[in-house]
């Protein structure tokens, strides 16, 4: 796989795929430009070597082509003004117009196209769509990580016209990243698996069994594996047609010498509120009528001090409904106890999703080893798939 560093743009038109994926608000204004900056560097490495960038993004899930609020015309002042660049815009990505503007771009500028799901060829990696996109440019760069996992028109099946094709700086990050979770380890070795659903993360938590010495389950997918074990679990979330399966996952996990660690409290609650009548019980004891919605003091404790011993840790899934204030301090502990780990030597990898909102909510994304913006398509990697978007680049 050829990177940035290795090759020079000087002279070239290079179609970028990025992830400009970003929220917006009423007034179409940017509310969090975390995807936009990621991707600076790769755009300004580009116009640095004398190159001209071609950027390319979907923006939402449009139903019935064109619409307003997903029109990536709204991106346009705010990427002049954070690459210092001149910015122009196609507002039909593949139109006659759009290869005229690409064809006349000078070095150091941008062209930024419309939303590429205007057309539904684009998600269904319909070819001919793919080779119009490839007629804008000379070289192709895919800085997407995000949906590398899809085998979209823009995201993989345009690499086939390209003789030229670079990782940028986002993929390569995610992917050296996700490496050193998964073949260059530091012993001992935790993952964090939290979140609503075990069926979401079989298959990481299988591969993980076989590489990790520490395994700690928090989160809704907590109580099914209690249940399983015989437990009360009352209202809480459950997969009851996952029983069977959690019993398998831990019981190869002590075939495997594998510490699995399953909260022994909770902070449950009579309602999925936050202003709920709560209490702190064992996670094997629920009433009847309580929910558990954080893990307790006495998981806290137990995570925390493992996870900070740790010279590698993964985490992906926060520990309780952390949107909820008041259970919040489960997600809240393990993301300190995150930072202590990296801050005494350790690694640490933020997988994505609702673990990097967290830990960035937090204000600890600085002081963690690296956040991923994957999400899917990162759990996806870690479970051994071949990520089309990645494979387009060999």
């Amino acid at each position: 796989m050829i990177t940035l560093d290795n090759f020079n743009f000087a002279g070239r038109k290079a179609v970028v795929r990025v992830d400009f994926n970003v929220p917006l608000d009423k007034d179409f204004r940017i509310t969090d430009f975390n995807r936009i900056n990621a991707t600076l560097p790769t755009i300004k490495k580009i116009l640095s070597d004398g190159g001209s960038a071609i950027l390319m993004s979907h923006l939402g899930r449009p139903k019935d082509g064109p619409t307003e609020k997903y029109s990536l015309k709204h991106l346009v002042a705010d990427l002049a003004r954070l690459t210092d660049a001149t910015v122009k815009f196609a507002d039909d990505c593949i139109s006659d117009d759009a290869v005229a503007q690409a064809a006349a771009l000078q070095p150091g500028e941008i062209l930024l196209l419309e939303n590429l799901r205007f057309y539904k060829e684009e998600e269904k990696g319909d070819v001919a769509f793919a080779e119009k996109l490839a007629r804008l440019g000379d070289v192709w760069v895919n800085d997407a990580f995000g949906t590398a996992h899809r085998a979209h028109a823009s995201t993989a099946v345009m690499g086939q016209f390209f003789k030229d094709k670079v990782a940028g700086y986002v993929m390569q990050a995610e992917l050296e990243n996700a490496r050193k979770v998964l073949d260059d380890i530091e012993h001992p070795y935790t993952a964090i698996m939290g979140g609503a659903k075990i069926s979401d993360k079989i298959l990481i938590i299988e591969r993980l069994i076989d590489k990790v010495d520490n395994l700690i389950i928090g989160g809704g997918m907590s109580y099914t594996f209690a249940k399983a074990m015989g437990g009360e679990i009352g209202k809480s979330l459950v997969e009851e047609d996952r029983l069977d399966l959690a019993k398998a996952l831990i019981e190869k996990a002590k075939a495997k010498g594998v510490n699995l660690m399953l909260p022994q409290d909770s902070k449950a609650a009579d309602a999925f509120s936050n202003d709920a009548n709560t209490t702190f019980v064992p996670n094997n004891a629920i009433p009847a009528d309580y929910m558990g919605l954080d893990i307790g003091p006495e998981a806290i404790k137990a995570f925390s001090e493992v996870v900070a011993a740790s010279k590698t840790v993964l985490w992906n899934g926060p520990m309780g409904v952390f949107e909820f204030p008041n259970f919040a301090a489960g997600t809240i502990a393990v993301a300190e106890a995150v930072v202590k780990a990296t801050e005494a030597g350790g690694y640490s990898l933020i997988g994505g999703g609702d673990s990097a909102a967290a830990i960035n909510q937090l204000g600890f994304g600085e002081q963690v080893s690296y956040v991923s913006t994957g999400g899917g398509a990162l759990l996806e990697y870690m479970e051994g798939k071949v990520l089309p978007g990645v494979a387009a680049l060999d």
